[in-house]
């Protein structure tokens, strides 16, 4: 059961502001919808550096695909494979999000 948890969870999905400091998120999923990647993206914008700015460019791939490199500081991943979305992060909407 534990093998099969883990390969599930390499297929969820990563979001990540692209080249600016902040939160990543994970989306619990195999297939995300357009909807899904479009929330995501906007929760990773929002809780980055780049939350007052009108466009952000978001990264997302497989979480198999997101490697921290031996030695790296603390936070630091690379990934390969990324899609990318822009998105505008909207403080209304993500507190919508919350509840």
């Amino acid at each position: 059961m534990a093998n099969f948890q883990k390969k599930l969870r390499k297929k969820q999905y990563w979001f990540h502001v692209k080249d600016i400091p902040g939160s990543h998120v994970i989306l619990q999923t195999t297939e995300p919808t357009d909807a899904e990647i479009q929330e995501a993206a906007e929760i990773a914008a929002y809780y980055s550096k780049a939350q007052s700015s009108a466009h952000v460019q978001v990264d997302y791939v497989e979480v198999k695909r997101v490697k921290k490199p031996n030695g790296a500081k603390p936070g630091f991943v690379i990934y390969t494979g990324q899609n990318s979305i822009e998105v505008t992060p909207q403080p209304n909407k993500i507190d919508q999000m919350k509840l």
